[in-house]
């Protein structure tokens, strides 16, 4: 049986908050696309559960405040990675 996309929104936000999870890791633990998580906690969530679309919401801030030092950190092990060859 099909979920509905209320209970998979409100899953979602579960494991985003549980896990400070990024939208990116998300959407490969329950197999949908990041378009999709980022609309079910973005916008469905919000109708759902107010606390916890909250709650993402300032997860998903944080998320976002990192990701120029998460993708720095890659880039500079790609390139050392490089010049060990």
């Amino acid at each position: 049986m099909k979920q509905s996309v209320d209970d998979r929104a409100a899953m979602l936000g579960e494991y985003i908050v549980q896990n400070k999870a990024t939208v990116r890791r998300a959407a490969k633990q329950f197999g949908v696309s990041k378009s999709t998580v980022h609309k079910d906690v973005a916008e469905r969530l919000r109708h759902v559960d107010m606390g916890l679309y909250k709650e993402v919401r300032d997860v998903l801030a944080v998320n976002k405040a990192q990701r120029h030092i998460r993708g720095g950190m890659a880039t500079k092990r790609k390139y050392e990675h490089k010049s060990r060859k």
